[in-house]
């Protein structure tokens, strides 16, 4: 069974910097393309930045320029560096990893706080 376990998040006054991590674990196949997501109270979930497995990369246009997103294959382990955060960025951060063998799935981790102080 796939786990999604996220580390990372916290407290942080504006302008200032947090990384997140998330491992994929439980499946044989290699993991395709992974992302972070958001969700701010009362907001729908959205999309922050996804990696696919050639490092190829997207982000929300609210985001570019301020984080990076990245991976270790060899770890099922991607990465999320924010820098110079607003508090619009406060939210519940989620983990996402995408399967295409044996078939196509997508697995969501538990979530992570990030707060950001003005």
């Amino acid at each position: 069974q796939v786990q999604l376990v996220e580390s990372g998040g916290g407290l942080v006054q504006a302008g200032g910097s947090l990384s997140l991590s998330c491992t994929a674990s439980g499946s044989f196949f290699r993991v395709n393309a992974m992302g972070w997501y958001r969700q701010a109270p009362g907001k729908q979930r959205e999309l922050v930045a996804t990696i696919t497995s050639d490092y190829s990369t997207n982000y929300a246009d609210s985001v570019k320029g301020r984080f990076t997103i990245s991976r270790d294959n060899a770890k099922n382990t991607v990465y999320l560096q924010m820098n110079s955060l607003k508090s619009e960025d406060t939210a519940v951060y989620y983990c996402n990893a995408q399967y295409i063998r044996p078939s196509i799935r997508v697995y969501w981790g538990q979530g992570t706080q990030v707060t950001v102080s003005s």
